[in-house]
């Protein structure tokens, strides 16, 4: 969303995401009269603490939106939005006052045909930074032939979060945080998932192969939770940026963990597991429920390369080199490829 200062200066601000005291995005977006948002902001240096910017919004009537800088942090800023209409929640508000948030390299607007083309064909839920951009290979033809071939599919709901984008800077990965993502995935998917864990578990996406894999953990800690003294819950149901290099050593099979977690639902009668997960998958991470993984190409430095790194090994240094060899196109709107995982 753009505000105008008094003064004339521009100020860029980017919702990530919902600050911590709400504990998902749709309770966040949901919000009424005002909300607090974690975002980054372009042209902060002009925007001094607690200073309120404003902007019209031209509806039936006009909505005054107020964006107010509340505090820094080590890598965002939290803003408290707040509107002069009861009658519209944040969601509205995003839709009638910003902007499709394209990634970075993309040097230019965004247009109204990017509504559409950034976008999967099955996309359903608000509150994403980015398109998980693997999906946007898959149409309905695809999905016929996937059919035809007795493929099933299956969804999880994803909130891209700022560590798409954020590059690592740090000398080595341990100096690298992981930005942590809320993931949204039905009771459903994770018994499919457990009844499938025979056959090709295949990820659409970095975010998909990083949400399964995250689900295997979270079964084992609850294993160990119920080896053990019970832990709380909230402890339970969060995944750390190491955690999984801490455990690796515990020896869960896949099936173990998986009915853990279902139980751990079935008896806090939830039908889908909302929570965050801060994983970070590098060498020599190696993967438990996921066998392959279809991807798009990614840009140096960044967690996603590491992520195929640790996939395929030292494979990786082949498949892009023969990408950039054959002129290959990188990135969002690029060519897509499978990676089956180095056993």
């Amino acid at each position: 969303m753009l505000f105008q200062k008094v003064t004339g200066g521009i100020i860029e601000i980017f919702c990530l995401e919902p600050h911590e005291q709400y504990r998902d995005i749709t309770v966040a977006m949901s919000q009424h009269d005002k909300v607090l948002w974690q975002c980054l902001i372009g042209g902060a240096s002009k925007w001094k603490n607690g200073q309120v910017l404003a902007k019209t919004i031209d509806l039936t009537k006009k909505i005054i939106l107020q964006a107010k800088y509340v505090e820094k942090k080590i890598d965002s800023f939290v803003i408290e939005f707040s509107w002069n209409d009861h009658t519209l929640n944040f969601a509205e508000i995003l839709h009638h006052a910003g902007a499709i948030p394209l990634p970075p390299y993309i040097k230019r607007a965004a247009e109204s045909s990017d509504a559409e083309r950034y976008q999967t064909i099955y996309a359903h839920h608000e509150g994403s930074v980015a398109a998980p951009t693997a999906g946007l290979h898959f149409t309905e033809d695809v999905f016929d032939k996937l059919r035809s071939k007795n493929i099933k599919t299956d969804f999880v709901t994803l909130h891209v979060g700022a560590g798409t984008f954020k590059p690592v800077k740090s000398e080595t990965i341990e100096g690298h945080e992981m930005h942590a993502e809320f993931i949204n995935v039905s009771k459903q998917t994770v018994e499919n998932i457990f009844k499938s864990l025979s056959q090709n578990i295949i990820a659409v996406g970095t975010t998909s192969l990083r949400t399964i894999e995250s689900l295997y953990w979270l079964g084992v800690k609850l294993t160990i939770g119920n080896r053990q003294r019970p832990m709380a819950n909230e402890k339970l149901i969060e995944l750390g940026q190491w955690e999984c290099y801490e455990l690796e050593n515990i020896n869960i099979e896949p099936g173990q963990a998986l009915e853990a977690l279902i139980d751990w639902m079935h008896k806090e009668n939830k039908e889908r597991l909302i929570t965050r997960t801060q994983l970070l998958i590098a060498p020599p991470y190696r993967t438990r429920l996921a066998k392959a993984l279809i991807t798009n190409f990614h840009q140096p430095q960044s967690t996603l390369l590491l992520l195929v790194a640790a996939l395929i090994k030292e494979d990786w240094t082949n498949v892009y080199g023969y990408a950039l060899e054959n002129n290959f196109r990188f990135l969002s709107y690029g060519d897509g490829c499978i990676l089956w995982m180095h056993r």
